[in-house]
């Protein structure tokens, strides 16, 4: 056989006057079949213009051809069945040509069945072994070797005809598979053990179909009259739709002493009367037989079904007509009332014994007492209330939680820092310290403040640090109490407001450029900066004194410019209001409707004084400041966008001032808004490109 194969499948071939060994099926140049070679396709082959163009696993994907089938296995040293007949399914998969082969598991048939063959590509039986089972090797009433085993196809499925049908393959008329001889003598066994007589039939399948998982709840009381203090027990009856079966659960009270137990009745079907006694196994059934022969013939005995139930035990049951609210059930002697039910056993009674009262009866004779109110002992003084309340809470002692939600909300970020700065001074008859200058910081993050005072020179006193960053609390509030303190929040600080801090009276008197935008974009936290507040509480004062405000406007603006100064437009409204108005409310106004100056700046003049600043600062990292730009311009276009150029420069710790910075940026911006940072930089560098310092300042700075 290896001989024969050999010289099958190889041939002796020339190649440059060269004797070699060649193969059968190896083509010539370029894949072109040599002259009288005809190759073989390795998979099935379709006609070309059917389906799309798309390789066959995509094409085929999911498309299976599915035959039915059959096999005979000997059964050896076995009387009664020398032979089997085993069903199949064999699966062809298009996409890959590969073949799997499966039987329908049957019921205790006693056989391994399932997957006879994984799946996989099949080559055919001897002498074409070195070929694979195609489409075309597979029609109906045909046999195939598979392995060895010779399997019968006898039918297939309706795609796979239709498709077998467009291949051009002619079908041939399905066959039938012949009867396995043990089953069919196990189905004469089955049939005679059939009784003449059919049984009584109990269908259960329709009701448990239509109502599983409906459940009717019931909210029920049990006065228990041999308890202790004869306390009524609050019960919840669950009745499930699907079998008419009823368990009890008891609400188990916190700390009432009593054991909390599973159920108080197990599900089961509820008897209404309780039986007097317990009856034998098998005296309550679903069926009743009777015996016809006796003892008569010999021992020999005869059964048969006795429909009028003769001797039969009737028990009844509660079904979900008996429970209604207010009706009194016996549960195997306890006499259980049913005071409600919830909404889904209320729509079912409405739906379907349109039952309209659900009146609750009242069982809970009198209300639970009202739970004590926790109480705390008073502040000692010893560490901080949030720590000393802390010990009072549990038995174990926990740190006093930050809210650290909000100091990641709060927390700098970028070019926000989530601080607010205002200038204020000491509220005081002192000569010395009415002059005072002092810069209040409140931190968002975590609410506390921090009091820096300004240096001024020949005062006498020391600048710095005034007081120590912390939370602080209001004045007026009992040292030892119980109840926590109150602290000074953001909406405490505006311009104009007094504040004490540790016995020291503040005055607020301004506010830098980041608390004033703070405050109006946060407008629904700060009342003071919100423009919608302010206006209606305007209008309601100055709407009777309107004649008035336009006289004192058209005094003011004579020229009829339609603008004032704002020291005017402010002691107008001090004027209307009577002080009903604080100097940051009026701030706020005069921001919302301020003209801002448009003004242009000299590039060289800007420039000059920008780089006397970074002069002075010795300020030298234009090279590295130069490098992080480009390499944050990824298209290398030679510009960005003015807000990355803003916080690179920031980053960089440029000694100017952000409005200058601002101005200078906006200065090398092209026609969209982005800055060209080559020119930037190299009007930066003072030591490249030095501009000479102006001997006469023209206009101030603004």
């Amino acid at each position: 056989i290896g001989k024969e194969k050999f010289h099958k499948s190889q041939h002796w071939g020339y190649c440059n006057n060269v004797a070699m060994l060649v193969g059968e099926d190896k083509p010539g140049l370029g894949g072109v079949p040599l002259p009288g070679q005809k190759l073989k396709p390795k998979y099935s082959v379709f006609p070309e213009g059917i389906g799309s163009d798309a390789p066959a696993w995509v094409a085929f994907d999911k498309q299976v051809l599915s035959f039915d089938a059959y096999f005979e296995e000997e059964v050896p040293d076995k009387n009664q069945e020398p032979y089997r007949i085993r069903l199949c399914k064999i699966y062809f998969y298009l996409e890959d040509d590969t073949i799997q082969v499966l039987e329908p598991r049957v019921k205790n048939s006693g056989i391994n069945q399932g997957t006879i063959v994984r799946r996989h590509r099949i080559p055919l039986p001897p002498p074409h072994e070195e070929e694979f089972y195609t489409i075309d090797n597979f029609n109906i009433n045909i046999e195939i070797i598979l392995y060895g085993r010779r399997y019968k196809i006898i039918d297939c499925d309706q795609f796979t005809k239709n498709f077998l049908r467009k291949m051009g393959i002619k079908l041939n008329p399905p066959a039938g598979h012949p009867d396995d001889p043990y089953t069919k003598e196990r189905q004469k066994i089955l049939e005679s053990m059939k009784p003449l007589r059919p049984y009584e039939r109990i269908d259960t399948l329709k009701q448990f179909l239509e109502h599983d998982g409906h459940v009717l709840r019931f909210f029920c009381v049990w006065d228990d009259p041999e308890s202790m203090f004869h306390d009524p027990r609050e019960l919840v009856l669950h009745y499930y739709l699907s079998d008419d079966t009823i368990d009890i659960k008891e609400i188990v009270p916190i700390n009432s002493g009593r054991d909390a137990v599973p159920l108080f009745l197990r599900r089961d079907k509820l008897p209404k009367h309780a039986p007097t006694g317990l009856h034998q196994p098998g005296t309550i059934t679903s069926r009743t037989v009777l015996n016809v022969f006796g003892k008569s013939v010999g021992n020999r005995s005869r059964y048969i079904l006795d429909s009028r139930k003769t001797g039969a035990v009737h028990q009844e049951f509660y079904r979900d007509s008996d429970l209604k609210i207010g009706a009194v059930i016996n549960v195997w002697g306890r006499k259980i009332i049913l005071c409600d039910c919830d909404e889904f056993t209320k729509e079912y009674y409405r739906t379907k014994y349109g039952i309209e009262d659900f009146t609750p009866v009242p069982y809970k004779a009198s209300p639970p007492p009202p739970k004590p109110e926790k109480t705390f002992p008073p502040y000692t003084g010893f560490g901080s209330e949030e720590d000393s309340l802390c010990s009072c809470m549990s038995l174990l002692l926990k740190p006093p939680q930050k809210d650290f939600k909000k100091f990641m909300e709060k927390d700098r970020s970028g070019m926000e820092s989530n601080i607010l700065r205002f200038v204020a001074k000491l509220s005081t008859d002192s000569p010395i310290d009415k002059d005072r200058k002092f810069i209040i910081s409140y931190f968002l993050s975590d609410d506390t403040i921090s009091v820096f005072e300004l240096t001024q020179q020949n005062t006498g006193i020391v600048g710095g640090k005034f007081l120590e960053r912390g939370r602080i609390k209001k004045p007026g509030q009992e040292l030892f109490k119980s109840k926590p303190s109150e602290y000074f929040k953001a909406q405490n600080l505006f311009v104009g407001s007094r504040v004490c801090f540790h016995g020291h009276n503040f005055l607020l008197v301004d506010a830098d450029e980041y608390t004033f935008n703070y405050m109006e974009k946060h407008a629904n936290e700060f009342p003071m900066a919100d423009i919608g507040v302010i206006l209606k509480k305007l209008k309601d004062i100055a709407e009777p004194r309107s004649r008035e405000i336009r006289q004192v406007f058209a005094a003011t603006d004579p020229e009829h410019t339609k603008v004032i100064n704002y020291d005017p437009f402010r002691n107008l409204i001090v004027s209307i209001t009577d002080g009903a108005f604080s100097e940051h409310e009026i701030m706020t106004l005069g921001r919302y409707y301020s003209v801002t100056e448009e003004y242009e700046m000299d590039l060289h003049f800007l420039l000059a004084v920008a780089q006397e600043q970074l002069k002075k600062n010795n300020f030298e990292n234009f090279e590295q400041l130069s490098a992080v730009l480009i390499y944050n311009d990824r298209e290398k276009c030679g510009v960005l966008p003015h807000e990355m150029c803003r916080t690179i420069c920031k980053s960089f710790r440029l000694p100017l001032v952000d409005d200058d910075l601002q101005a200078l940026l906006t200065m090398f911006e092209d026609d969209h808004k982005q800055v060209e940072y080559k020119k930037f930089v190299d009007g930066l560098n003072w030591r490249k490109n030095q501009i000479p310092a102006f001997q006469t300042i023209k206009f101030p700075l603004k």
